[in-house]
Formats: structure tokens, sequence, C-alpha cells
């Protein structure tokens, strides 16, 4: 490793946790992601701590659980008080740079009323410098489509099915491609601007954020990764025998199947009722999302290519990972904002260039790790302070080969579905809730995994024995015992993480002391 200090931070949209093929998949296959993993580590149970995309980005970006940024839904602002990655990096003469976007919603305090920031949640982070901001990067790839002679009206129509395509009578609605070619996609043209600042910055040292909207609906996907995988061979979702006994599980399951029933934006141009389409229709469009991962796939091998052209990639920490998953069928539901485990297990792959972390190359990862652990990580790694701020804590003795002291025993999660429009449930509408009732916290086990919504009933699952969720034992008295216990962890983790950042400060004659706690905090020794 040279004395160059790199950070390549990758992020993909909606990618579940177990689609990997070097975690043993039954059907993906990603070989560059593999390649990165053999060179790295694999942090096995890695969890989002809140869904959907703003929320998640915001915990990732800032170190913050959900309880303590606050920024709950797509459009809710995130404090302006809280740092972040981007903001910490500057201090040490980094210029962070962002292709893609961070759906952070600006605070409006101090703001005019009439200010474009407060008329957007797809805004950047504060700190980045812009290289491609979405949505300007989709007019930009959109005017370059149009410049090639493609036909479509705008956002609202690019990601049609090709026109006159004809799919064999084997294959459902979404085996048919999109209407341009994969050279010519969003994942191309974005892996294309990011090779180019690649090669532009190779004597510098930088941070880059690259944000890939794959393989987030729609679910479509350009040849020939519309074709990589036979329906066939794709195993159907894990769910109850009808929609109608799913339903009985909670309410809130309930209410997103009957959300999913209605015409949504969650899938455009797809003819197929989300809950009720066939077999052949519903294995196709898992088979197309996972020919989506395999364009990102593709796409982070030319770029991992392109540091090792240009002599930068034994100076480069490499992180992938994702926002948050997607249910993918499973309970008959589609999205990410559901208590299972599709919702927010994702992957998490780091390759760390330093020598210390030979010892950690190719590891495969067991403990719990959360999104939260990504800010404290890659400042630890050029060698910064971690905030007091941060909830989560740095993942460097991992990558050398250690096994960090007192590390968390359980995942943490949570979700806010008060209402909004940006497609989620409206709880006060639905359930008859008070807004700040609208709240789910989840402590995810090896084994137990309980769920605590602030005002409906609570679940309790038995992973080792119903690892797909569908068997609520919240209700057993032979289980009451479990359930006081995982409530009274998950009460003590909220307790341990509420807001800490003054709380260890003493003002007195000597003036303002740190005790100790705060230097310290975030790093795993």
């Amino acid at each position: 490793m040279t004395s160059r200090r790199k950070v390549l931070f990758i992020s993909a949209d909606q990618w579940r946790g177990e689609c990997l093929s070097a975690l043993g998949h039954p059907v993906v296959k990603t070989p560059h992601l593999d390649a990165l993993i053999a060179n790295g580590a694999l942090f096995k149970q890695h969890f989002t701590v809140v869904a959907p995309c703003g929320p998640a980005r915001a915990s990732m970006q800032t170190g913050l659980y959900l309880m303590n940024h606050r920024s709950g839904r797509n459009g809710t602002p995130l404090d302006a008080r809280h740092t972040n990655i981007a903001q910490e990096v500057r201090k040490i003469g980094l210029d962070p740079t962002l292709y893609g976007y961070t759906d952070t919603s600006a605070d409006p305090r101090g703001r005019p009323a009439n200010d474009p920031a407060l008329r957007t949640y797809e805004g950047p982070l504060p700190g980045y410098t812009i290289g491609m901001l979405f949505p300007e990067y989709m007019r930009l790839w959109m005017n370059d489509l149009r410049a090639k002679g493609y036909k479509f009206n705008g956002r609202e129509d690019v990601y049609q099915p090709k026109p006159g395509f004809q799919k064999p009578a084997d294959r459902g609605h979404r085996y048919i491609p999109t209407l341009f070619s994969a050279e010519d996609s969003d994942t191309t043209f974005m892996a294309d601007k990011v090779i180019d600042w690649l090669g532009d910055h190779r004597e510098q040292d930088w941070f880059m954020h690259c944000v890939f909207l794959r393989p987030h609906p729609p679910v479509i996907t350009p040849e020939p990764y519309n074709a990589l995988y036979d329906p066939a061979k794709i195993p159907l979702p894990a769910r109850k025998s009808s929609p109608e006994e799913e339903a009985r599980q909670h309410p809130h399951v309930k209410a997103w199947i009957d959300k999913l029933r209605a015409p949504s934006n969650y899938d455009e141009h797809n003819p197929n009722n989300l809950v009720t389409m066939p077999d052949l229709e519903l294995k196709q469009m898992r088979a197309c999302y996972y020919g989506m991962m395999n364009e990102v796939d593709d796409a982070v091998g030319r770029i991992i290519a392109r540091l090792k052209e240009t002599r930068q990639y034994d100076s480069t920490l490499i992180v992938f990972t994702c926002d948050h998953g997607e249910m993918g069928g499973d309970h008959y539901s589609w999205g990410k904002e559901l208590y299972f485990d599709p919702s927010f297990y994702i992957p998490l792959i780091i390759r760390d260039p330093r020598r210390q972390a030979d010892a950690g190359r190719g590891r495969h990862v067991d403990a719990f790790t959360e999104s939260v652990d990504l800010m404290p990580t890659m400042l630890d790694w050029l060698g910064m302070e971690i905030p007091a701020q941060c909830d989560g804590r740095s993942l460097l003795p991992f990558l050398e080969g250690r096994q960090p002291s007192n590390w968390r025993e359980e995942a943490h999660m949570e979700l806010d579905f008060r209402g909004g429009p940006n497609g989620g449930l409206n709880g006060e509408e639905l359930f008859g809730l008070d807004s700040n009732d609208c709240q789910v916290a989840i402590l995810r086990g090896k084994r137990w995994k309980y769920v605590h919504f602030a005002a409906m009933p609570p679940l309790l699952f038995d992973l080792s024995s119903d690892p797909a969720e569908m068997n609520n034992l919240a209700g057993d008295p032979a289980h009451a015992g479990i359930m006081l216990e995982m409530a009274q962890k998950l009460l003590s983790w909220r307790l341990r993480h509420q807001e800490h950042v003054l709380s260890n400060y003493h003002v007195g004659a000597e003036g303002l002391e740190d005790r100790g706690y705060n230097r310290h905090l975030g790093r795993a020794d």
C-alpha cells in the first residue's frame, strides 16, 4: 500500500443480502463481487438499521440509529446539527465526491419557504461535492439516450418494455428487456462517469461515493441480463398458502398486502398483480431482479479493473453495500418496509489494502454488523476520530482478522410508518394511530427475533425452526419468558444509544472535562 488515502464507497439500491454466489445462493452468480470478497471480507450478518431509502442512507452516512436522527420517511428532514461522513473527511483535506444520490431531505430551519431544496427528498447530503446527482444524472442519461435515437417521453416511460419484442411462451412479462441496450443503460452510464473520474484523480487522495439505482424497481433489465436466469429454476418465495392466511399474522402485513393488490408505481409497466400473479410471472420477476444484480456486478467489476489499471487498487479502501433489502414476493410482498428480514438484510463487502488486513482476506464474518458501522469504519481507516454521535463501531478489527471485544449479539432495526406521499403505509389513516405511535423497533438475534410496535401487537419468531418468520409466538404462554427477555434487551439498547453527544462531558471549576468515553467511542479494540 502506498501513502495515498483513497476511499471508494459503493452503494447499490434494494439488494437482498443473500444474493451473492459467495454465500452459496442457489441461483445468483456474482463473480466480480465474489472476487472482491476473496481479497477482502464479507460480513454475512449485515443489516440496515432502518428502511426505506432516505432514512437508511441517513443512518449509513451519520452512524446514527433512526431513534437519534429521526429522518424516518422519504421526505422527513435530516437535522442539520448531525455531522456525517462527508463533513468529517473534509477535516483532513479530502473532497468527498458524490455520483448518484443520498435521498437527503434538507433541514428547513433557516431556509426561506421558496428554497428549492425544500421541494425534493432527493437532495444531497451536506458536505459532498456533486459529481453527478440524481435526478440530474437521470436527465443527462436520458439526453444521451435521445441523442442515440431512442424514443420515449421521460422518466415515466424510459423503463418501458422494448416495443415489438416477442417473448417465448415459457417466459413471463419481465423477460421483455428495456428499450435500450446494456451499453446504453443507466447502470453503464453511471459506471462510465465513475471510471472517467477515477482516471482523472489517480495522483490524488480522494473519497468517492458511487450509488447505483439498480436493482431498485422497476423490475426490468436490458439484454442479455433479462435472459440470464431460467424462471423454471427460480424457487418460489417463502409464503403461506394464500394471501388471506398470510395477512392474519399481523395488521401491518395485511395492510401491505392490501396496498400491493392495488395498482401502484412499485413496478411500472407490469400488467400483473403483485399479490396474485401466476407462478410463471412471479418466478420471471425474481429472475429479472437477479439479472439486474448481474448488471451492477459487471459495473463494479469494470470500476475495480480501472483502479487496477491506474495503480490505485492497492491504496484504496473499497466498500460495497446497499441501503436496504427487498421482499421479492416473500409473504406476498414487494418493497422494503415490512418487519421481515428480507427488508433489512443487505450485503457488506470491504476490501482493505493495508498489510494489517492480510490476515482477514477472504474472511466471512459471522458477527452481527449494522449500517451504522460504516461511518466509524471509514473514519477509523483514515486515522480520524470517531464523532461522539455515532451509534456504530469500527469494523477494522474484523478486517485485520481479529475479534473485537464486547461486540453486539443482536442486530437492531426500526421502521416509521406514519403517513406520507412517498409510497409507504399511512399508519394514522389505516390503524387510527397517532403519528408518533407509528413506530416499530426490532431486535434480531441468532435464534430469537422480537418485533415491538409502539401501539400494535408485538411478534416473536424462533429463527432456528422458522427462518422465514411464518409462526408468530408472541401469544404463546410458553414463550412469555423469552418475550420478556427480548423486550428488556430492546429497552436496554434504546437506553444505551439514546442521544449522548454531550452526556460524558462535565463543566466545572477546571473548565470543560472530557471524561474519556468520547475520545474512544466507536473504536472496536
